[in-house]
C-alpha cells in the first residue's frame, strides 16, 4: 500500500476568494453568514447564508465557458486551478493518461434548474438553453476539471448528501493507495444557494434564521454555505522524487451507515466510522489533537457527535479540540467536507486551530473542548474530519503531519 500526501489545495467559499484569505478569516474568527441576495430571497423565511457575495465570474472564465458552468462548476474550477498551480505538476503523458478527479456535490447544478424551471413555469417560456442539461449534471464539475487539466484518468462524481466531499476525497485517496493511480485531484462544491434550493431546506425546519452556533445551547439549526475546495492528492515517493511541498498525509478513511432513520443521526454510525478511520490509519486514539467536527448546530447532531467522540477516545476526549468551521462559512453541504480539511490541514501544518464561533453557553450534553470563538495555536500531529449525512451515511478522514 502506497502512501499518500497532499501536496496542492485551493478554495472559494464565503470566508474568502483563496486559501489564504479563508485560513486568515479562520485565524481571525470570522463569521461570513450574513443575509443573502437573490432573485426571490423576500419570499424565504430563512433569509441568512455563507454566501459568496460579489463574485463575478466573468473574472475568471470566458463567455464561452460560462455558457456550460453553473455556479458550483465554477467554485469546483477555481478551487481546482489554486490546487493545481500549488502543486506545481502539469500533466501530459503517462500523467496525463493515469490521474483522474472525484468531486463530491449533493446539489450540482442546482442553480441551473432553479433559473429554468423560472423561466418555463413562472416565466412561461417554452425554450431553455441547449447546455442546460451539460449544467446541471452532478458530474459536470468533474468533467470540467477534467478537461481544463488533461486528466484522462479515473474520473466520477460522489453524491451521498453532507458527506459527499469526503466521500469523494476517501475514494481519491484508496485510488492513489491501491496504486490505480499516482495523482488524484478531489474534494467537492456546491451551490445551493437560490430560492428553490433554500424553500426545499426550509421545509424540513432544520435552518436557523439567526446563526449557526455548533455544540452551544442556544443552536437552533444550520445555515447554508456555498462554495468549494479541491485538493491534490498524490503518492508519497512520486511527490518526494520531483520535489514538491508536502503540506500533510492522509493515513485512514473509513465509511459506515447507520440503517436507521433516513435524517436523523445514529451515535452507532457515527461511533463506528470514527474507530475505523483510526483503525484504517493504524492511528492509536490519543495520537489525535484536532477533529474537524460535523458540527452542524441542530440540536441532534451535535449532541450525537458529542457522544460518538466519547465512545471512541473515552478519557481522551477531553484532551481533544473539536471545532465546527460550519459556524463561519457555513454548511455547504456536499462541498463542506472539502472546505473543512483546510482547516485540519492549517492544525497539522501550522498549529492553527479553527475555532466554533457564535458560542455564548455550554450544553452539558456537548461538553468538548469546542475552541470556542477563538483561534488556537497548538503543535498537533494527527486529525480526524468527521462528515455525518442525511440518510444515515458517514465517512471520516484521518490526516498525519509530514
Amino acid at each position: 500500500m502506497k502512501r499518500v500526501v497532499i501536496t496542492g489545495q485551493g478554495t472559494i467559499n464565503a470566508l474568502g476568494r483563496d486559501v489564504g484569505a479563508t485560513l486568515d478569516a479562520m485565524s481571525r474568527g470570522v463569521c461570513a453568514i450574513s443575509n443573502m441576495d437573490f432573485p426571490n430571497v423576500d419570499r424565504l423565511s430563512i433569509k441568512i447564508g455563507g454566501q459568496v457575495h460579489g463574485f463575478d465570474p466573468s473574472k475568471y472564465f470566458e463567455r464561452q465557458q460560462l455558457s456550460l458552468y453553473d455556479r458550483f462548476t465554477q467554485f469546483a474550477v477555481i478551487a481546482a486551478n489554486e490546487a493545481i498551480a500549488q502543486s506545481g505538476l502539469i500533466f501530459d503523458g503517462i500523467l496525463a493518461q493515469t490521474s483522474g478527479v472525484v468531486l463530491g456535490t449533493a446539489g450540482g447544478g442546482l442553480q441551473t434548474q432553479d433559473e429554468n424551471y423560472r423561466t418555463v413555469y413562472e416565466d412561461g417560456k417554452n425554450r431553455v438553453h441547449p447546455f442546460v442539461v451539460p449544467r446541471l449534471m452532478n458530474n459536470a464539475a468533474v468533467s470540467h476539471v477534467s478537461m481544463v487539466h488533461n486528466l484522462k484518468g479515473p474520473s466520477f462524481t460522489v453524491s451521498t448528501a453532507c458527506a459527499s466531499s469526503n466521500h469523494a476525497m476517501g475514494q481519491a485517496f484508496n485510488l492513489v493507495r491501491c496504486g490505480a493511480a499516482p495523482v488524484m485531484v478531489t474534494g467537492g462544491s456546491e451551490s445551493m444557494l437560490c430560492f428553490g434550493g433554500i424553500k426545499a431546506w426550509e421545509g424540513l425546519r432544520v435552518m436557523s434564521s439567526d446563526g449557526c452556533r455548533p455544540f452551544c445551547a442556544t443552536r437552533n439549526g444550520m445555515v447554508q454555505g456555498e462554495g468549494g475546495a479541491v485538493f491534490v492528492f498524490e503518492e508519497y515517493d512520486h511527490a518526494r522524487a520531483r520535489g514538491a511541498e508536502i503540506l500533510a498525509e492522509i493515513s485512514g478513511f473509513a465509511m459506515s451507515s447507520d440503517a436507521g432513520d433516513i435524517v436523523m443521526p445514529s451515535v452507532g454510525g457515527a461511533r463506528r466510522a470514527i474507530a475505523a478511520a483510526l483503525s484504517d490509519a493504524k492511528m492509536n486514539a490519543d495520537e489525535v489533537g484536532y477533529i474537524n467536527a460535523h458540527g452542524t448546530g441542530t440540536t441532534a447532531n451535535d449532541k450525537v457527535e458529542t457522544a460518538a467522540i466519547k465512545e471512541v477516545f473515552g478519557d481522551h476526549a477531553k484532551n481533544l479540540m473539536v471545532s465546527s468551521t460550519k459556524s463561519m462559512h457555513g454548511h455547504l453541504i456536499g462541498g463542506t467536507g472539502a472546505v473543512e480539511l483546510l482547516a485540519c490541514i492549517a492544525a497539522l501544518k501550522d498549529g492553527m486551530i479553527a475555532p466554533t464561533v457564535g458560542y455564548s453557553t455550554p450544553d452539558p450534553t456537548c461538553d468538548l473542548d469546542v475552541v470556542p470563538n477563538t483561534a488556537r495555536h497548538k503543535e498537533v500531529d494527527a486529525a480526524i474530519s468527521n462528515a455525518f449525512a442525511f440518510g444515515g451515511l458517514n465517512a471520516v478522514i484521518a490526516l498525519r503531519s509530514v
